[in-house]
């Protein structure tokens, strides 16, 4: 479970990430979704990335208070 963990600790971040450029390229009239310029040609494998992302954020969120030092002051 430690892993897995992990893994949806770095999408969420890869998530959030490709978001705020999202925003910003917004704001600057360009396209700085990261994720669909690097796999734009390949709309399954792009829909694929965002549907891990939202799953890995799913299990953040429902496994967070538990893996979580500063939220579980008992440690792992």
């Amino acid at each position: 479970m430690k892993s897995l963990h992990g893994i949806s600790f770095w999408l969420v971040i890869i998530g959030g990430l490709n978001w705020g450029l999202v925003a910003l390229g917004s704001y600057m009239g360009s396209n700085w979704n990261v994720v669909n310029l690097l796999l734009g040609s390949w709309p399954t494998i792009e829909n694929l990335v965002y549907l891990l992302v939202g799953l890995a954020a799913i299990n953040c969120m429902f496994t967070h208070k538990h893996d979580c030092r500063v939220c579980n002051p008992s440690g792992m």
